[in-house]
């Protein structure tokens, strides 16, 4: 099996609108080593992020951060080591459309 380091996924979401950062693959997996949640606004912002096992439908179980404040003009970076087979969806959200996400680690297949 071929090992990629890489960007997962990069998203500016819009407000308050759950999206999809990254889906793996058909016929791989992937360690998402981490996050980083950049506040482009100038004010404090909240943000969630869900890992939906086989792209199921949001619940409350699915999250890893929720509501979590990141002040004006600064990165959250969010170290997770998480395992993702075929199917599987990261998903983010944030109170502001002046946020970004990116998604960094290795695809594995």
């Amino acid at each position: 099996m071929a090992e990629a380091p890489k960007s997962l996924g990069q998203s500016l979401p819009a407000a308050y609108t759950l999206t999809d950062l990254f889906a793996v693959p058909a016929a791989k997996s992937t360690v998402v080593a981490s996050i980083l949640v950049c506040n482009q606004s100038t004010g404090p912002i909240r943000f969630r992020i869900a890992h939906a096992v086989g792209a199921a439908v949001d619940a409350r179980a699915q999250y890893l951060f929720f509501d979590e404040v990141v002040q004006a003009n600064k990165t959250y970076t969010a170290v997770l080591g998480i395992s993702g087979v075929a199917g599987d969806v990261i998903r983010v959200y944030s109170s502001s459309p002046e946020v970004s996400f990116n998604a960094y680690g290795v695809e594995i297949g």
